[in-house]
């Protein structure tokens, strides 16, 4: 069970901070834009941070307090994200963020890391450093997603066309600016990796309130990424898992789906009562990680059918029943996905690293 920590989800920036943010002056009289961030306290001073919808973050991350300093997990998808976040958090605190955690490469992760200040150390698996030290935007992961995102607002804006004047066509448009917004702030990207790196696993000693706090980094295996971190609190009892471990189906195109079930067996081994993830709601129940495990093994088996009939990529999609939000992901994203599997398959390599990726 989860410890009965308070839990009320806490609205933050104030409206000043937010309207710095986005480059606008002056509060009074002004309601401003709304708070970007909530964070939940899942157990004294460690908050998990989700966003609102007013900017577009694409993941979840993980604030921790010690008596010295603040120490983050992921930085969100692009560095207007990212700055958002830093003032978001400087409502919650004043002590100083002194690490960022990298839980993986992946752009909806670690995109963020240059917003944050110089002398921050960035904490990540020594794969994610190199991954993040390629030209990594122009990897299928990234442009796939960066690269739909004008179909989608098309999209988005020829139902909102369709839409009668009135709140429910209120909220599409806006959610179009943010959208739209969101393809802007991609522009100023510049992959930053990890300056402090790590192979299995690294212990940040810290306390709180005059207790120790030990911050564990650990790779436990390759899985969704071949550098994915899981950041334990043990004495909390509380685990951020980026996208290791999330409720049911997760994104498969870099992963190596083969190791994935060996790493969970690990990850199962660990002492803790909840789990952050890096997309979706916070859980305890572990019949979703056993979803997971169902996912993963189905997409290998038949990808594994596929492969041994011969099948191209671009043939096996059509095969392969596609869960979650691969269900209606754009067939290039399901293409690369089915070749990651078969260079696992071939052995030909790491995904991240060979001519599909």
């Amino acid at each position: 069970m989860c410890p009965n920590y308070r839990s009320a989800r806490i609205a933050l920036a104030s409206i000043c901070v937010l309207a710095l943010t986005a480059g606008l002056t002056g509060c009074a009289g002004d309601p401003g834009p709304p708070p970007t961030h909530t964070f939940e306290e899942v157990a004294p001073g460690v908050y998990f941070i989700v966003g609102t919808g007013s900017i577009f973050v694409q993941s979840n991350a993980m604030l921790v307090l010690s008596d010295e300093d603040a120490l983050v997990v992921d930085s969100h998808v692009t560095p207007a994200a990212a700055r958002a976040l830093l003032a978001s958090i400087a409502e919650v605190t004043d002590k100083p963020v002194t690490h960022l955690v990298n839980t993986h490469y992946h752009f909806d992760h670690a995109h963020g890391n240059q917003a944050f200040p110089e002398d921050t150390a960035i904490v990540g698996h020594e794969f994610t450093r190199a991954m993040l030290m390629t030209d990594v935007m122009s990897q299928p992961t990234a442009s796939i997603f960066t690269g739909n995102i004008p179909n989608q607002i098309a999209a988005m804006k020829e139902e909102a066309d369709a839409m009668e004047d009135g709140e429910e066509k209120d909220q599409a448009l806006n959610e179009i600016r943010v959208q739209e917004a969101h393809y802007v702030a991609i522009g100023e990207t510049d992959p930053t990796p990890p300056s402090v790196t790590l192979t299995s696993r690294m212990t940040i000693h810290r306390t709180y309130e005059g207790r120790d706090r030990p911050i564990e980094l650990l790779h436990l295996g390759r899985g969704h990424t071949g550098g994915d971190v899981v950041v334990l609190l043990p004495n909390e009892r509380v685990v951020f898992t980026g996208d290791l471990v999330l409720a049911g189906a997760a994104y498969i195109g870099d992963a190596y789906v083969d190791e994935w079930l060996d790493t969970l067996d690990r990850f199962e081994e660990l002492e803790f009562d909840l789990i952050l993830p890096g997309h979706g709601p916070t859980f305890s129940d572990m019949a979703q990680v056993d979803a997971l495990r169902q996912f993963l093994s189905d997409f290998w088996n038949q990808a594994s059918a596929a492969h041994g009939q011969g099948l191209s990529p671009e043939e096996a999609i059509a095969k392969i029943e596609w869960q979650g939000f691969l269900a209606a992901a754009p067939d290039a994203l399901k293409i690369h996905c089915v070749q990651t599997a078969y260079s696992r398959m071939d052995a030909d390599g790491d995904p991240e690293n060979s001519d599909s990726a």
